[in-house]
């Protein structure tokens, strides 16, 4: 839903409102220049009681200060929805959100992602393998949505046979997570599979903590800290949101990456002369921004450049605007494999709330665009205006047609 802006600034008002019109989602970034001129990076809204951030310093600095708290999750309370998204430590800021981090890194660990490439290498072969030289293919349908859900699932230790459920499940707590707003249909399709996520998880796990197998689930299961372990809910929970966010922020990179890429011709003859140099997987996430927001209610006074901002206010934060500010990324909308600063995105935000999954999404998408630079050189996009999922969130498209060769 649209917050209440105040009309005495018609200027910001309208730059304000477009952020949540479905017509945004495709290209948000000039709206995000407009707001950055109209508040100089750092813009307050009387009417939120509270600032809308574009710089990549003020975005920065709330999401690692301790006054900035997460809050709740988007939806409904008392719903089961609601009821899942409670126990993911994305929700919890403080002890509470340390022990629930400390007890899912125990579990996550470099290692552990760095064992999945050989499985990420195997998955691409072969489904770029099923990709005809001469056909148009749904980069979504055949690669965005089912290598990041299989690699997230074999670290779980999921069957694949579920794939389509769990691919559905993941869309919806998307839509939770993105402050899901819909028809009534909507919510209790939304519901329907948050009840039907813990009525599987919690009989999996019960089995697994009788009986453990390989698999990050087991070892979420096991996990201890202190003597503390994770409990039903929130194993149920936190698994949940590991399978979503493994699957959902490549999964909109990847298609979102290639638009861009066909956008800037040169960057992908540059990758496709040489596949696997560095920085390509940062650089990609900082201009495509697979998470274009965020937002933060603040628990103490906190002094941002020449501004204070006041405990009590809230804080929505431009993940997109500022992974393009330019004053920290020179020509910002340029794909360039040799900046030097790439890395300083906040793609996957900062301080304590950053990506558990981050190094495993690096990998990915790293992997994923070597191999279509070398396979698929002469690779085109057949559809440069795709349709957009309706989530300006976790924001990608819904489809994305190309030519492989």
């Amino acid at each position: 839903m649209t917050p209440s802006v105040p009309s005495s600034d018609p200027a910001r008002l309208r730059a304000a409102e477009a952020l949540w019109n479905p017509a945004t989602l495709p290209d948000p970034y000039p709206h995000y220049e407009t707001l950055r001129a109209l508040g100089g990076g750092l813009m307050f809204l009387p009417g939120w009681n509270g600032w809308v951030l574009t710089s990549h310093a003020a975005v920065s600095a709330v999401l690692r200060s301790p006054a900035a708290r997460s809050g709740g999750a988007g939806a409904t309370p008392h719903s089961d929805g609601a009821r899942l998204l409670q126990g993911m430590m994305l929700w919890h800021d403080g002890p509470a959100h340390r022990r629930l981090r400390a007890l899912v890194s125990a579990a996550f660990t470099p290692r552990v992602v760095e064992e999945q490439r050989d499985l990420v290498r195997g998955l691409l072969r072969d489904l770029l393998a099923a990709w005809p030289a001469q056909a148009e293919v749904d980069v979504v349908a055949s690669l965005a949505h089912p290598l990041p859900a299989r690699v997230i699932m074999a670290m779980l230790g999921l069957s694949g046979e579920d794939e389509a459920r769990f691919l559905r499940w993941s869309g919806s707590v998307a839509e939770l997570i993105g402050g899901a707003q819909g028809t009534p249909g909507l919510l209790a399709r939304i519901d329907a599979d948050a009840r039907e996520m813990r009525g599987y998880f919690q009989d999996l796990v019960h089995e697994l903590r009788g009986h453990p197998r390989p698999g990050l689930l087991s070892a979420l299961a096991a996990a201890e800290d202190g003597g503390e372990r994770l409990s039903g809910d929130e194993l149920l929970s936190n698994a949940v949101l590991l399978l979503t966010a493994g699957h959902e922020t490549t999964g909109n990179l990847i298609p979102g990456g290639l638009l861009e890429l066909a956008r800037q011709p040169a960057a992908w003859a540059a990758l496709a002369e040489h596949p696997r140099r560095p920085g390509v997987a940062d650089e990609l996430l900082r201009v495509v921004s697979p998470v274009q927001l965020d937002s933060r209610q603040l628990s103490a006074d906190l002094q941002v450049g020449d501004q204070t901002l006041r405990a009590g206010q809230f804080t929505q934060l431009l993940l997109g605007a500022a992974n393009r500010d330019p004053a920290v990324f020179p020509d910002p909308a340029r794909l360039d494999w040799d900046r030097p600063n790439s890395a300083r995105h906040l793609a996957f935000a900062a301080g304590p709330h950053y990506c558990l999954g981050a190094s495993l999404a690096r990998l990915e998408i790293a992997e994923v665009f070597a191999a279509l630079a070398e396979r698929f050189p002469d690779l085109r996009v057949t559809d440069p205006h795709p349709p957009y999922k309706p989530n300006l969130v976790l924001r990608g498209p819904a489809e994305l047609r190309v030519r492989p060769g």
